[in-house]
């Protein structure tokens, strides 16, 4: 679900209100929030495809406060009628654009601009054990980048196609 972020702007800058229970209630979204961090990414790099299995699975809220990010999100949950589909949507510190994400999805992204921050709010803590991901280019999405920059741990994770999902 894509979330519009409150925001106000005037002669000192602006200013973003990045949880609100209220609103995400409204919208039925229930999202404890267990944990926060942001990554900051240069131009190019690609993080993902990123979950946590069962059961420390979980959902976030993701937004990106500086510079630019085309957000990707994929279903893994199986008998979904969506499965293995993907949207794309770019979210950026000018469209204050927030995707939650739910359960069952992995999570990446590309960044559009140099030292873009993606921000996250996570609806369980982070578990060594269960974090885990598929290939970024497993599952016929196009990144559009000749050079992307991409860790080698992201490299190291399955392709869609040999994926046996937990969700």
């Amino acid at each position: 679900m894509l979330i519009t972020l409150p925001h106000a702007k005037d002669e000192r800058g602006f200013f973003t209100k990045s949880f609100h229970d209220t609103l995400l209630k409204a919208a039925g979204i229930n999202f404890v929030l267990k944990e926060s961090y942001f990554s900051l990414s240069k131009k190019d790099v690609i993080r993902g495809m990123h979950f946590q299995t069962p059961p420390h699975q979980h959902s976030k809220i993701v937004f990106c406060p500086q510079g630019a990010i085309l957000d990707v999100i994929i279903d893994l949950r199986k008998g979904s009628a969506t499965y293995g589909q993907y949207c794309v949507q770019e979210l950026s510190a000018e469209n204050h654009l927030a995707y939650y994400i739910p359960e069952g999805f992995a999570h990446g992204f590309k960044a559009l601009t140099d030292d873009a921050i993606t921000y996250y709010l996570v609806s369980s803590e982070y578990s060594r054990e269960h974090d885990t991901g598929i290939r970024f280019d497993s599952f016929g999405f196009d990144w559009q980048t000749e050079k992307p920059i991409i860790s080698a741990r992201d490299l190291s994770f399955e392709k869609i196609t040999n994926f046996g999902t937990p969700f």
